[in-house]
């Protein structure tokens, strides 16, 4: 049975690293490749010991009307997701009442349902 294997880094280790990322510009995928250290472990690295922090970080800029057209997007969605979540609910209760009809009054409806709508269902009495 393998054992697992634990890194453990110094601080010293770290702050070189760090230096590099700084100094040099090397990328974190660079660093990541050549130390084999995961990404999300550099990026922590970086905010602990080095002066600026990471190079890049993730900006989005939108104008009033993008944000707005966002916003209306956000709302749309939402009133789509609860007009499915009744749509599910009516189903649901549909195919209980099928059920229902089906057990009570012995009559197969899905299989009518697919006839001709011109001739009346008969209706079988209950059993007792």
């Amino acid at each position: 049975m393998a054992k697992e294997v634990y890194k453990r880094y110094s601080e010293a280790f770290r702050i070189q690293v760090v230096r590099e990322y700084e100094e040099s510009g090397a990328s974190l995928n660079a660093l990541r490749r050549k130390y084999g250290v995961s990404t999300r472990m550099l990026t922590q690295w970086i905010n602990r010991y080095s002066k600026t922090g990471v190079r890049h970080r993730l900006m989005v800029m939108q104008s009033p009307e993008e944000q707005n057209r966002i916003k209306e997007l956000e709302e749309r969605l939402r009133q789509q997701e609860a007009l499915i979540a009744r749509l599910a609910l009516d189903k649901l209760m549909l195919e209980s009442t099928l059920e229902v009809i089906e057990r009570d009054y012995g009559i197969d409806v899905k299989k009518n349902a697919s006839t001709s709508s011109k001739r009346p269902m008969k209706r079988r009495k209950r059993p007792k």
